[in-house]
């Protein structure tokens, strides 16, 4: 068998206006436990990200424990290189934009810590049926109008490697 040229998706990361609060919110989503966090001071980090200029970037990366992939990386610009903040996102989801999906054991309690939490949209979850199973699942946004899918099923089902439904 040869070696995967790329690995699994390691972490997304969302550029926040609120480190803490956006730190708390996650952390409600069971993601408190920090792989890494500190301040990115050399030049590099803002032109890997486009920037002429330079400026800090305050960063916390979290994850839910296990292995070193599926984690979230929470970024801060530094003002100073006045980063375009696009108006928050509300509602369902629209063109172009990305969801994040996590598993959870039990949605109506996941969804309660994260509106305490701060999500900035969240309806009631729906049965959603494919023909091969069904279970709940909600749409919701994060307090920077970043959109999250929910899916009640068991978490494990994440090391799972045969095709759903199979």
């Amino acid at each position: 068998m040869t070696e995967p040229a790329v690995s699994s998706l390691i972490r997304a990361t969302i550029f926040v206006r609120d480190l803490e609060r956006t730190a708390d919110f996650y952390a409600a989503l069971g993601f408190a436990q920090v792989y890494w966090e500190g301040v990115l001071d050399d030049p590099s980090a803002s032109t890997i990200l486009g920037f002429a200029g330079h400026g800090p970037l305050a960063v916390r990366i979290v994850k839910s424990g296990g292995p070193n992939f599926g984690m979230i990386g929470l970024f801060r610009i530094d003002p100073a290189l006045a980063p375009e903040a696009p108006p928050l996102r509300t509602g369902p989801a629209q063109i172009g934009e990305i969801a994040l999906v996590f598993y959870v054991r039990d949605i109506h309690t996941t969804l309660a810590a994260l509106r305490a939490a701060g999500a900035s949209w969240s309806p009631e979850p729906e049965q959603f049926r494919m023909a091969h199973r069904a279970q709940l699942e909600v749409c919701l946004r994060d307090g920077d109008g970043i959109l999250l899918n929910l899916v009640e099923t068991d978490p494990a089902e994440q090391e799972l490697s045969a095709p759903e439904g199979a």
